[in-house]
């Protein structure tokens, strides 16, 4: 699939800015709701935050580490890999969403997470990924490639964002779920 870089990267911007929103939104609801989990195999919203946390952690360093190893050439198109596309398409939150399995490093334990420490590490890394998305538009984000979480496997920076992003999409939909039937049940 091919797109234009400029189009690409705006999408990705403006999901990344909602995100931001409304995760600062959330840290007006009380701890209690934000903590709550309708059964013990489920995340709590705190859980999907701190999740999307520790991917954000590895994935903006990762990109960073890219960029100051590219050289800046102009291209207003992205190809994207048959993998990362895929990856990327997998993400995305749909009607009969299913739950996917993750890492065991990257499953956040509820007892050791404090609210408020989450909620602004996550936007402050939202903030550093917009600043990637910004800065990447000055390279050629078919040709950098990226480590993934699963070894041997690279993306192509175009395709880094948009897992990472939709990525961010799934679990903030699915904090969004955990707060609504937190606030029924509390």
């Amino acid at each position: 699939m091919i797109y234009q870089k400029v189009a690409l990267l705006a999408e990705l911007n403006c999901l990344v800015a909602a995100h931001q929103e409304e995760i600062t939104k959330w840290k007006m609801i009380p701890e209690a709701v934000l903590q709550s989990k309708e059964h013990p195999d489920q995340w709590s919203a705190v859980e999907c935050i701190e999740h999307l946390n520790m991917y954000a952690r590895f994935y903006n360093a990762e990109i960073k580490r890219r960029l100051d190893k590219a050289s800046k050439e102009m291209c207003n198109e992205f190809k994207s890999g048959y993998w990362g596309n895929r990856f990327a398409q997998d993400m995305l939150p749909k009607a009969d969403m299913k739950m996917m399995k993750t890492f065991k490093s990257k499953t956040p334990v509820l007892a050791d997470l404090a609210v408020a420490e989450v909620l602004e590490e996550f936007t402050a890394l939202q903030a550093e990924l917009m600043e990637l998305l910004s800065e990447s538009a000055a390279y050629n984000l078919t040709k950098i490639k990226t480590a993934i979480t699963l070894p041997l496997l690279k993306f192509r920076l175009g395709d880094t964002f948009r897992f990472v992003i939709y990525h961010n999409e799934r679990h903030v939909v699915q904090a969004r779920k955990a707060i609504k039937k937190a606030e029924h049940l509390l």
